[in-house]
């Protein structure tokens, strides 16, 4: 088995076992939203406010996640892709997917909440970037080091922009990807089910957060 192979199927190990990580530290952040409430009125200008820009970042996160899907293709891990959102950032996937966990988080119109569970995944996919940055500066130095040299790890730098005026779609990829961004919706009635249960007693309020 060549080294390159190799090397894909441990990278392919560490996203599954990062994505198992991830889904059990958001279940643990959803244990304590459970006992938590925001220190900000139901009805007060600033909860709606930290609310409806947690849902203006959700679906700006499962839109621009979509969006990146058209570019990668499916093909991540075989050709290093630089153009469309790929030629602002090295990864605007987790960018966009890290926007739409701290709209999720703010959905519980609860600052703190929002923060920690940004933070949670932070921690779990930093190290995951860096992984698959070492597969791609083994898979192809050259390539990879003059694209990392002038292209931000996440923020994206607009300057840079530049696109082909045709790209090869995959409908399968892009639907996928949209399909995946629907948890992050999930956030609203969740979130809103947990504050009617507060409401009525049926679970105690254990931290009131800012």
């Amino acid at each position: 088995m060549s080294a390159a192979i190799r090397s894909r199927k441990e990278l392919s190990g560490v996203q599954h076992r990062r994505r198992r990580s991830v889904a059990v530290g958001l279940a643990l952040v959803m244990a304590v939203a459970v006992f938590t409430e925001s220190r900000w009125r139901e009805d007060g200008a600033v909860r709606v406010l930290i609310e409806d820009l947690g849902l203006i970042m959700i679906v700006f996160a499962i839109i621009g996640r979509a969006w990146c899907s058209l570019y990668i293709g499916g093909r991540k891990a075989q050709q290093l892709v630089t153009t469309g959102p790929y030629s602002i950032s090295r990864n605007p996937l987790y960018l966009f997917s890290f926007i739409g966990i701290l709209g999720v988080g703010a959905q519980s119109g609860n600052l703190t909440l929002a923060m920690i569970f940004l933070v949670a995944t932070l921690t779990v996919f930093l190290p995951l970037i860096a992984r698959e940055e070492i597969y791609l500066t083994n898979a192809m130095p050259r390539l990879f080091e003059a694209y990392r040299s002038m292209t931000p790890r996440l923020w994206p730098r607009l300057a840079l922009w530049r696109s082909p005026e045709e790209i090869t779609i995959r409908p399968d990829l892009f639907l996928r990807t949209l399909v995946d961004g629907i948890p992050f919706l999930a956030a609203w009635p969740l979130f809103e089910g947990i504050g009617a249960l507060q409401r009525a007693g049926l679970l105690p309020t254990l931290l009131r957060w800012p």
